[in-house]
């Protein structure tokens, strides 16, 4: 799916990345809610790489899912 001109500019702000860390340094995930609803992830060791974007439905099944512990590996 394209991103449009608007998100493209939302995923660059530095604002409203949400990051995951253990409190150990590196080795850390960031999402960031988009306007249209997507969900937007990047590692943070690489902040200028193109992030992941994926559907609001399939972030859902993966929250929901960790919090299952299917990821518990």
């Amino acid at each position: 799916m394209e991103l449009s001109e608007k998100i493209g500019r939302e995923i660059a702000s530095p604002t409203g990345w949400i990051t995951a860390s253990s409190g150990q340094g590196g080795e850390c995930l960031e999402a960031k809610h988009l306007s249209d609803g997507r969900v937007a992830l990047r590692d943070t060791e690489q902040p200028d790489a193109e992030p992941w974007v994926v559907r609001r439905a399939v972030w859902d099944k993966f929250i929901a899912g960790a919090k299952n512990g299917i990821f518990d590996f």
